[in-house]
């Protein structure tokens, strides 16, 4: 029997369940997880705790119940992750890269390599709103029967443990044409954890109000452009630190104030 090492990529890999509304569906989805060795779940505002319910679809996997984060909102989930994948049951607008499981499996593994991780699961019924995918840096789609499509927040949880499960067991290479991550000859990148990418977003819109760029009608999708550029892009955290500087500049101009130059 192959055993796991606990302190692996696996256990950097979180499933957040978005707001779901039934305990059991959470009980069923950590049982996918465990099933395939995963063991990190984050709840976002459940509309049920976790109860007997949750236990009995659970079938043995109360460890994950039990040790599961509850969260008022998405940002605390996902705050130290340097990669957010969020599930789609239809593809997006190019506006976000639309993966397939196996793809995303990949990415979650290669980047865990390297720091926290998460894939959102969003409602039952509705899913994940824009607002919600607008903090993804990619989006992942089951293509499923397009004349019925309907799949159960548990069974796509078990869909995406699979994969990764699979692409760790085998050791997949990141998909043909897509960059790895971490080229060989280079130092792994320090990736600005969601957190990070939300400051730069609010600093962001400070500045465009202060410098007076745009005006508020247009600047909601303004901001969601821009926030698809640096979801893109995967600034690392000195990158982060350059553009706000800037941003800081900026304000500091329109002002008449400059600010003092960072040692750094």
């Amino acid at each position: 029997m192959m055993t796991e090492n606990p302190d692996n990529a696996l256990a950097r890999i979180r499933f957040v369940l978005v707001e779901p509304t039934l305990s059991g569906n959470i009980g069923a989805v950590a049982r996918a997880m465990k099933t395939m060795g995963l063991s990190r779940l984050e709840l976002v505002a459940p509309k049920q705790l976790p109860d007997a319910e949750a236990l009995a679809r659970a079938c043995g996997a109360d460890d994950l119940l039990q040790h599961a984060g509850i969260h008022a909102d998405l940002p605390a989930a996902i705050a130290d992750c340097r990669l957010v994948i969020g599930t789609s049951a239809r593809r997006r607008s190019l506006d976000w890269e639309n993966l397939e499981p196996p793809e995303a499996a990949r990415k979650l593994l290669a980047e865990a390599a390297e720091g926290q991780v998460a894939l959102l699961l969003g409602r039952e019924s509705s899913g994940l709103t824009n607002a919600e995918l607008a903090r993804c840096q990619f989006l992942v789609h089951i293509p499923t029967n397009p004349d019925f499509s309907s799949l159960n927040l548990a069974a796509a949880a078990q869909v995406f443990a699979y994969e990764i499960r699979r692409c760790r067991r085998e050791g997949l290479p990141e998909p043909t044409g897509a960059p790895s991550s971490t080229p060989p000859s280079e130092t792994p990148r320090d990736l600005a954890t969601a957190q990070e990418l939300e400051g730069l977003h609010a600093h962001l819109a400070d500045t465009l109000r202060d410098i007076g760029f745009g005006d508020p009608d247009s600047s909601k999708k303004l901001l969601l452009r821009l926030r698809h550029l640096f979801n893109r892009a995967r600034p690392d955290r000195v990158e982060i630190n350059i553009l706000r500087g800037i941003l800081s500049a900026a304000q500091g101009r329109k002002s008449g104030t400059r600010p003092t130059p960072s040692a750094d």
